[in-house]
Formats: structure tokens, sequence, C-alpha cells
């Protein structure tokens, strides 16, 4: 059985739905997760989780993510992108006198937080529904606003009325929506034209496999090869492996004390070598490592609690 995550460029016309059961049938495994729901117009990263990494897909889920959209001006629809019923559109005269500066002003004026209404046409669920079969049936519910984060914005290329960018944002963005309030602020109204999802976390669209990427492998006998170990997730953690004596607390998920860590190693990212001895005073209350035993076999994520001196499981990779 596989375990890990592996970067998957998911193609227009499947659902990520679709795509865990492609690789259901690829790779001849069940326990296959992916992490996080992308349109099936949509294109680019989708983490797929395998065996112990399906631990990892809530995780993935709420890590920021960046996309390239396409966003065209003057027309609204009822599903916020070029897909759906069109419900209106701007006179000709009203795109024409739209000027780059005054677009570029209000699209960079999204930048930070901002209260964003879901699309009707989603996944939510209300009252036990979702949102989407609703839609199909020609009913409209009363969805909250959430808050989302904008991170970043930065304008590609500007052919009125399309304008392309780059947008890093939060976990429960939707795209589609960004750009029909975009359009509202304009007064002339938009709607995605394309959406390229580029990064998950530190997932990037050039290290991504297509399913028949995926398919080959497997054939070839070479799949395991870019499987991603649930581990490297968390390479910017410090690192200890335990004792003799946390042997058996580890296997069992259990607490660990400061006496059953032999070595600490120093997050990937960090130059200092690794030591022995008591973690006390090198760990802060609350921070979070990776926990393996002497043969580097990696077990999960502990936290460390001052007041206790002790580790706590966060997260458990047992196979």
């Amino acid at each position: 059985m596989y375990n890990g995550i592996i970067n998957v460029y998911k193609e227009a016309g499947f659902t990520s739905h679709d795509v865990v059961a492609k690789l259901r049938g690829i790779c001849k495994q069940k326990k296959i997760g992916h992490t996080g729901t992308l349109d099936p117009d949509a294109v680019g990263v989708l983490p797929v989780c395998f065996g112990s990494g399906t631990k990892l897909c809530d995780m993935l889920t709420d890590w920021n993510k960046e996309y390239i959209a396409c966003l065209r001006l003057g027309m609204v629809t009822d599903t916020q992108d070029l897909s759906g019923q069109v419900l209106s559109e701007a006179p000709a005269e009203q795109l024409a006198a739209l000027t780059e500066e005054q677009v570029r002003d209000v699209v960079m004026g999204f930048v930070g937080a901002y209260e964003q209404i879901p699309p009707m046409y989603s996944a939510l669920k209300v009252n036990g529904r979702k949102l989407y079969e609703l839609a199909r049936e020609g009913k409209e519910v009363e969805r909250k606003p959430r808050t989302v984060q904008i991170g970043e914005i930065e304008i590609l290329r500007m052919e009125l009325p399309v304008v392309e960018f780059r947008v890093v944002c939060s976990k429960g963005t939707y795209i589609r929506t960004l750009c029909h309030d975009i359009g509202g602020k304009l007064g002339c109204g938009g709607a995605m034209q394309s959406l390229i999802r580029s990064r998950v976390g530190d997932f990037r669209v050039e290290d991504s496999y297509t399913l028949a990427d995926l398919e080959q492998l497997q054939k070839d006998g070479k799949i395991a090869d870019v499987i991603i170990s649930p581990d490297a997730v968390f390479a910017h953690y410090k690192a200890v492996t335990v004792t003799e004596a946390g042997q058996k607390p580890v296997q069992n998920g259990n607490c660990l004390t400061a006496r059953q860590i032999a070595h600490i190693w120093q997050a990937a990212d960090s130059a200092q070598e690794a030591h022995k001895g008591s973690g006390q005073a090198v760990f802060t209350d609350g921070e979070q490592i990776r926990v393996y035993d002497g043969n580097g076999r990696f077990y999960g994520i502990y936290g460390y609690y001052e007041r206790e001196k002790l580790f706590k499981p966060v997260r458990m990779f047992l196979s």
C-alpha cells in the first residue's frame, strides 16, 4: 500500500472525486483522499493523499492557495463563470468607458480581508443539502458572508474587457465569486473565464503529474518515486528521535517525556547541527515537532507542553 502525497494535475472535465476514483483504479488502492475541491472546468494542483497520508487531507485543505484567474468583465452569470447562464450584459459603451487605471484600482482594492458570499453553485451545505443541488432546482437560499483573506494580487495581463491576475488566498475563497465581486464593484459585472490553481502550500503546478503520467508510472513500476512522504510536509519542524524507553510510547501514540528524546534535529531550513539531550531547553510551549524512531521511521507530529514538560501526540501516521 502506498503512503504519502502525490501532486496531481487536475485536468478540465474532471471533478476532484473523479481524480480519486481514477487513482484508485490505477493504484489498486482504496485508501485515497483529495485535499479540496476544484471546479470541473478549473485545472491545476490537487494534492492527493494515500494510505496513512490521508490523515493530512484536512491539514492541506487549510493551506493558502495560489491561482491564475482570467476575468471577463461585462457579464453576470448564474454560476459566476462562463459555463453558466448569462443573466445580464453591460452595454458596449459602458465597457468602452472603463480605463485600465480604474480596473487596476478596483482589483487591487480586494487585497486583505473581505466579506465574501459563497456562490449558489458550490458544494457548501444548507440544511443538509448542497447549494449546487438547490441551484439546479431553480432555488436560491440566503448565504451568510464569510471573511476570506486575499494575501496577494498581481495583474498579469489586461486587455479589456479581459483581466488575467495571480491571487494568493486563504482557505474557503471562491475565485469565481472574487471575479463576480470585482465586476460588481466596477458596475459592469464580471464572470470567471478560466482558472488554474498554481500552488497549494509547497505543491506547485510545475511539479504536478497528470493522470496519464501516473498511469504510465504505475505500469513502469515507478509510481512510488513520485509519492512524497507525509513527514516531508513538516520539513520546517524540528525532528527528534526517541530513546529505547520512548519506543513503546510512540508506537502506541502516547505522550513522551524529555528523557525519552535521544536526539533533536533542527528544521530542514536551519543550518544548525543536531544535538543530544533533554528537549526542555530547545522547545517553546506549543511547538510542534516530527518524531522518529532510531531506525528513521516517522511516527507522527507531537506538541510540546512546557507546564507539564510533556510531548503530546497531535497527529499520528502509523500505517
